[in-house]
Parts: structure tokens; C-alpha cells; sequence
């Protein structure tokens, strides 16, 4: 299996069957569940520097419209971007091109996962 990477600021993940995972034409996660955005292990000072208005009201995470985190830009599956790239959150940090949590968003949106 061949896998290139590219971590900052467009993660690809090209594996041999052929699928590029590419985060700055999914975005499938970020539009996924209001649930996945979640604040847990951030630093205070972290959380600061995210603006008001895309911290959810109980402030347990990002704001999300619907299923749709609103630092979202762009159109699912053609070309997104985050708004708060530098800031995002850990979690979001942590979801990887071609992991788990990543086929199962891009599954929901019907991307190619294979």
C-alpha cells in the first residue's frame, strides 16, 4: 500500500485502491453531527481565541447548523475549507483522512470510501 501525506493546511491521504482523501474537497466531517465538534481537551486559552459566534450556546462545543459545524465554508464533496483552521478544535485536529470516523462521514455524504 502507498500512502502520501500532506498534513498542513490540505491533509491527503492517496491510498493504492485508487480514493483520495482529501480534506479540502470532503468535508464530509465537519457535516456529519452537531455531536463531533465537541470542546474536551483544549486549554482555556484555546478556547478563547475561537470567535463567539461559532461557540455553541452551551459553550460544550462549536456551533453547528443543523448537522453542519458553521466554521464550515464551501460545498461538501467539491471544495471547504475550515474558517478557524489554526483554532479548530482538538477533536477536529484528530479526525484523519481515511480513518474511521472520516468513512463513516464520507459514507453519510455519499463519497467514495474505496
Amino acid at each position: 500500500m502507498r500512502i502520501a501525506l500532506s498534513l498542513d493546511p490540505a491533509i491527503t491521504v492517496s491510498l493504492s485502491q485508487g480514493v483520495a482523501f482529501d480534506c479540502q474537497s470532503c468535508g464530509a466531517c465537519c457535516f456529519y453531527s452537531a455531536d463531533w465538534p465537541r470542546f474536551s481537551t483544549e486549554e482555556d486559552e484555546q478556547l478563547d481565541r475561537i470567535p463567539l459566534e461559532l461557540v455553541a450556546a452551551d459553550q460544550s462545543g462549536m456551533r453547528c447548523e443543523g448537522a453542519r459545524c458553521s466554521a464550515l465554508t464551501g460545498e461538501v464533496g467539491k471544495h471547504t475549507a475550515c474558517g478557524i483552521y489554526d483554532l479548530r478544535p482538538d477533536v477536529c485536529r484528530a479526525c484523519m483522512p481515511g480513518g474511521d470516523d472520516c468513512l463513516m462521514a464520507r459514507t453519510a455524504h455519499g463519497l467514495p470510501v474505496s
